[in-house]
């Protein structure tokens, strides 16, 4: 393994970035059409079910140190059949960059350049993306940091422009739907969880002292992100309440465009747009490193960095066809994308689990 050293604080923030952009975007949406205004109940819930499986990749990344999942896979199950790793943890990112790439155009074209043609926004963001990339995983993990601050900034106007329109009759009943909406809507935020666990299934070895406090940390990251996203489901269904927020794709610009400071400051969602721009930025950065990371070990090459743009190529490629048809988009987003997440990001960690017990002895050698 490389030098790459990402402090405890980065990893946090990437987890968080990796969560939030996606899921005050586009996935508040979708929760409140399934659980109604129990949709933060959905959030808290789905938050519980992705620190426990978060903890589950740690117990499997413990017991291998200094390996991810694509290095555990080929020293468990040799080189060839490890490749079957490496091939799903692809298949995971590739089919990501659908709703990431979702997010990232509906925010910026529906609201603000509906002329612009598509190419313009995956050109620009795979972009900015593989140019993050090239200068390592360090210098994206200090992107994350940013980004933080940026999410910060974005909650604190949120909460001063939106709370004086603030409800809690449009919170109530809670459970009116029952709990197993609440459940089956908690999958598709655990969906979000899902990116930032196959991230942590990459890169976590390399942060520090991540064999002894991978497990803590990787669940404080997930709590935050929890408390972050908590914010708007509350605010989307007091404010709006949960039949209007059903209503948008990307329902957390329906909020931003109510928010207002007093009859001084009206209509700022644009500051609100810039300071999402990082996290969002920050997704495509990290899709791309796990694509390029996964299609180098399939390749058996020894430099990341030479699938890179081969990378970005199959990212927009995938992405143009997803995100051109609103209709295909929203299809895939919530019938197809849960059913590529999940069973990848909280199948695998246990499968890798299991591997790392019964091959304890290949492991030991490997090292």
């Amino acid at each position: 393994m490389t030098k790459i050293r990402i402090s405890n604080g980065m990893f946090i923030a990437m987890i968080v970035n990796m969560i939030f952009v996606k899921s005050i975007g586009v996935t508040q949406g979708t929760l409140a059409r399934i659980a109604g205004q129990d949709m933060w109940l959905a959030t808290l819930l789905g938050t519980l079910q992705g620190m426990i499986i978060m903890y589950i990749t740690y117990m499997a990344l413990k017991r291998a140190p200094g390996m991810n999942f694509l290095s555990l896979g080929e020293a468990v199950l040799g080189k060839w059949l490890g490749k079957v790793v490496a091939l799903i943890v692809l298949v995971f990112f590739i089919a990501s960059s659908g709703p990431i790439m979702i997010t990232f155009v509906y925010h910026l074209r529906d609201y603000f350049l509906p002329e612009a043609p598509l190419s313009l926004f995956l050109v620009s963001s795979l972009l900015v993306g593989a140019l993050g990339c090239f200068y390592g995983l360090e210098v994206v993990a200090r992107l994350a940091l940013l980004g933080m601050l940026f999410i910060f900034l974005l909650n604190v106007l949120i909460i001063i422009g939106s709370t004086h329109e603030f409800d809690i009759r449009n919170l109530l009943p809670v459970l009116e739907n029952g709990f197993p909406a609440v459940a089956e809507a908690s999958l598709h935020y655990d969906a979000d969880c899902a990116m930032a666990v196959m991230m942590a299934a990459i890169v976590m070895p390399f942060v520090n002292n991540a064999d002894k406090h991978g497990g803590r940390i990787g669940m404080t990251g997930l709590a935050a992100t929890g408390m972050v996203t908590l914010i708007w489901a509350l605010l989307e269904g007091a404010v709006l309440s949960s039949e209007v927020t059903s209503q948008y794709t990307v329902s957390c610009m329906k909020l931003a465009r109510n928010a207002h400071i007093g009859d001084f400051l009206q209509r700022y969602e644009m500051i609100m747009i810039a300071l999402y721009s990082v996290p969002v930025l920050f997704e495509i950065m990290i899709c791309i490193y796990g694509t390029s990371v996964s299609m180098s070990k399939l390749f058996g090459l020894r430099r990341d960095r030479w699938m890179i743009v081969p990378a970005c190529l199959v990212i927009a490629g995938f992405s143009y066809r997803i995100v051109g048809d609103h209709f295909k988009a929203m299809e895939y987003l919530e019938k197809i994308w849960p059913y590529i997440a999940l069973p990848i990001a909280f199948g695998l960690p246990v499968v890798m689990l299991w591997l790392a017990v019964v091959f304890r002895g290949k492991l030991r050698r490997a090292e």
